[in-house]
């Protein structure tokens, strides 16, 4: 008698298993088992050797299959946990991985960036929505770390710039001229959170800034108003 393979047949149902549940796979990976021992050929029975091997991978079938489910939890628990967490950046100030600054009512926002050691030189070039350079500071030698750099809203020819968002880039060397590696920051008040694709964003203005790209967290500073009613 000619018994088809369980390895052959287990490979096809570990290709189906993907659109059906664990449970099926596994009574299916027994199920072929118990009907390989049925009709196997009575004067060449199955080697012992053999048996305990197809055993050995329904048991590894069953703990990949519990190993999945468990990873499944952890991940869920995970996204809550991170949820719950970007719930509490709503009324705060945040720094965050960007370029971005944005100029309202005549009024700039600072340049905030990070150094990784300390440069003996600093420029920052600051461009409008069609890329073209409005503004060059150069505020000299920073320590390591983060720094922040004022911009006073003109062009490099002193007038002021119109209201808009615009972007920034910072190049630094150390003193043998060598590249200091530099991370832009962008400083924006939460104002809500969203969930798209299994990311976490925070809400700021237009903007949506990856929860992952946080670099600080700020209590938002309160006016003397908020103080008063307080």
């Amino acid at each position: 008698m000619s018994v088809t393979g369980l390895e052959s047949v287990g490979s096809s149902v570990t290709s189906t298993s993907s659109s059906e549940s664990n449970i099926l796979g596994k009574d299916d990976f027994l199920n072929l088992l118990v009907t390989q021992l049925r009709h196997q050929d009575p004067l060449s029975p199955m080697e012992s050797a053999e048996f305990t091997s197809q055993l050995a991978q329904f048991s590894s079938l069953e703990q990949m299959s519990n190993v999945n489910t468990n990873l499944e939890l952890l991940q869920l628990y995970q996204a809550s946990i991170n949820n719950s967490q970007a719930v509490g950046f709503i009324g705060k100030t945040i720094k965050a991985v960007g370029n971005s600054i944005g100029v309202a009512d005549g009024v700039a926002d600072q340049i905030h960036f990070d150094l990784d050691k300390d440069a003996s030189a600093v420029i920052a070039h600051i461009y409008d929505s069609h890329k073209n350079l409005v503004k060059t500071i150069q505020p000299g030698g920073l320590n390591a770390g983060v720094q922040s750099v004022e911009w006073d809203a003109t062009n490099n020819d002193g007038n002021k710039v119109p209201d808009g968002t615009y972007t920034f880039e910072v190049i630094a060397t150390d003193t043998d001229q060598k590249p200091v590696s530099v991370t832009t920051l962008i400083t924006a008040s939460v104002s809500g959170v969203s969930f798209k694709d299994g990311t976490t964003y925070l809400l700021a203005g237009n903007q949506e800034i990856p929860i992952g790209s946080v670099f600080e967290v700020m209590e938002k500073v309160k006016s003397e108003n908020e103080k008063q009613t307080d």
